[in-house]
């Protein structure tokens, strides 16, 4: 792993690698830097093969305030010598940018569980729909904060929070601005599990991320790409695709392993995930 990340901290132990936005003072809003180092630091931890599940967690009083006005500021649309086809296109393509960022958690080869405590806000959300799994503190809230200050939200909450959600809950959160409480995302669906406060939360979502990091990395890869797959792709083709992964992925030699593990009261030993070049562009497509 690279070090001198200045919005994260990150702890791989036991196959479990805990990524930590530690700008708590600040609401660990999403400042330019944060766009370019969360891709970098998820591409290199899928690529080691070392980590089996990620768990996104946070610093201070919330998990984030969304997306830093700075980061606003510097989108490429300001040049007043440029037409406006070539400003919108760069705009467009800044957008598709930011999306990348968060797409990289779920094109990832290992499970990544969001652990959100106080206000999840605006990119924040967008960041966490991206996860695998999502768990709160009793004080989290949800909040699309983007039509509150008169835009319409692009970096991927629109997209992945109708499939996680009901549709008609989803549209009013994204048309009133107004805020989900833990609760309530835990009645949705939202979230898996509601704790009581932040060292519960962390204890909780770690055990959780130990349990799957115990399992076989290559068929948690295959659970995780077909479940991906399935959410975009009609039935039949899902059955097609997991149909020719089984040829190429199966190893009858791990299923052995479990049961013997399971017989002994052991976890089972299974070999990580080889190091490959090029990061969660290996993943889904």
């Amino acid at each position: 792993m690279s070090d001198g990340y200045t919005c994260f901290d990150i702890q791989l132990e036991d196959g479990v690698a805990t990524v930590t936005m530690n700008r708590g003072e600040q609401l660990n809003t999403m400042v330019p830097a944060f766009w370019e180092e969360l891709p970098t630091l998820v591409r290199e931890l899928d690529s080691s093969g070392g980590a089996r599940v990620i768990v996104l967690a946070s610093t201070g009083r919330h998990f984030s305030a969304g997306m830093d006005l700075a980061v606003f500021g510097d989108r490429p649309d300001g040049n007043a010598k440029a037409g406006p086809g070539r400003l919108r296109a760069n705009m467009r393509a800044n957008v598709l940018h930011l999306q990348e960022t968060f797409s990289v958690l779920e094109k990832a080869r290992m499970p990544v569980l969001a652990a959100i405590q106080g206000g999840c806000i605006g990119g924040a959300v967008d960041m966490v729909t991206a996860c695998d799994m999502r768990y709160a503190t009793e004080d989290a809230f949800f909040c699309i904060q983007e039509i509150n200050i008169g835009m319409t939200a692009d970096v991927g909450t629109l997209q992945r929070l109708p499939k996680l959600i009901p549709e008609g809950v989803c549209r009013e959160l994204a048309y009133t601005g107004r805020r989900m409480p833990a609760a309530e995302a835990k009645a949705v669906g939202l979230v898996n599990e509601v704790f009581a406060d932040h060292e519960e939360l962390l204890d909780g979502v770690r055990e959780v991320a130990r349990t799957i990091a115990s399992k076989s990395p290559l068929a948690i890869y295959g659970s995780k790409e077909m479940i991906t797959y399935t959410r975009d792709h009609s039935t039949a083709d899902s059955l097609d695709h997991i149909a020719t992964w089984q040829s190429g992925m199966f190893q009858p030699s791990e299923m052995m392993e479990s049961f013997t593990a399971r017989a002994e009261k052991r976890d089972g030993d299974f070999e990580d995930l080889l190091p490959f070049e090029g990061g969660v562009d290996q993943g889904v497509g």
